[in-house]
């Protein structure tokens, strides 16, 4: 009976403490759809340029996911299966990005396509100018957000029994048929949940797009261009209306994940 007393105590307690957790997730956000008034809101949301920014958002941060996905899953597959030398800094370049300022972020990859690097030199005898474009902005989403895929989709492949892989190979199956039919599947579920993190993580980015990339605006550099040129009554609704998007679309996404896997 004490026992069972105790850990109904312990419960209400991690219970009141979650509970501050969830509070203050949840009362900024609410405050900020309660301090939207509704002329503002609808203004905000039949300007055309706020819905194209919302749509370039989030196919930028969709093309960034599923072509970083095709570089990003292998290494995740070799991680949690091969030891090697300097492996464990590997694993420290690949979380990197997720405690450099973003800023410097954006200056890195600054560096990396401005006319005066080899990828922006060739893009130039082109015509092309890859500052202050899409590509600009995929790899910035890309760069900040790709490792949540790999650490993700590591963690899944890690989860996998090795004796299946072995008995696949045993019955005549090759590695890519292997891992195509039975490590992936299995890791099916982690490798989906790293692919909606940094698709979210992605369309979420302003510090590192905002160097690269002024305009074409993306979302998030929009709602600080309408605060810094005309104050928070103006940013507020583009921000409600880019979270409920984001916020239905998450979910969706997150529904169906579950009942996928």
């Amino acid at each position: 009976m004490r026992a069972r007393d105790n850990f109904n105590f312990t419960h209400t307690i991690f219970l009141l403490l979650g509970g501050v957790a969830l509070l203050f997730i949840f009362a900024p956000l609410a405050g900020m759809f309660l301090s939207v008034n509704a002329p503002n809101l609808f203004d905000a949301a039949t300007d055309k340029v706020v819905g194209n920014s919302i749509i370039r958002t989030l196919i930028i941060s969709f093309a960034a996911t599923i072509i970083s996905a095709l570089f990003a899953i292998p290494l995740a597959y070799i991680l949690a299966r091969k030891k090697f030398p300097f492996k464990g800094v590997i694993e420290a370049i690949v979380d990197l990005p997720i405690v450099i300022p973003h800023s410097a972020a954006g200056i890195a990859i600054l560096g990396l396509i401005s006319r005066d690097s080899a990828l922006g030199s060739l893009a130039s005898s082109f015509g092309l100018n890859l500052v202050g474009s899409p590509f600009a902005i995929a790899l910035a989403m890309a760069f900040v957000s790709i490792p949540f895929l790999i650490n993700s989709a590591r963690d899944g492949f890690a989860a996998v029994p090795t004796r299946l892989e072995q008995a696949a190979e045993t019955l005549g199956a090759s590695r890519i048929s292997t891992f195509m039919k039975i490590s992936l599947p299995l890791a099916g579920r982690s490798v989906v949940s790293g692919l909606l993190l940094m698709f979210a993580r992605g369309m979420s980015e302003f510090g590192a797009i905002v160097i690269v990339a002024y305009h074409p605006m993306t979302t998030p550099v929009l709602i600080f261009d309408r605060f810094n040129s005309f104050g928070l009554a103006y940013a507020r609704p583009v921000a409600v209306i880019f979270v409920t998007v984001t916020l239905i679309l998450f979910i969706a996404l997150r529904i169906y994940q579950k009942k996928r896997w």
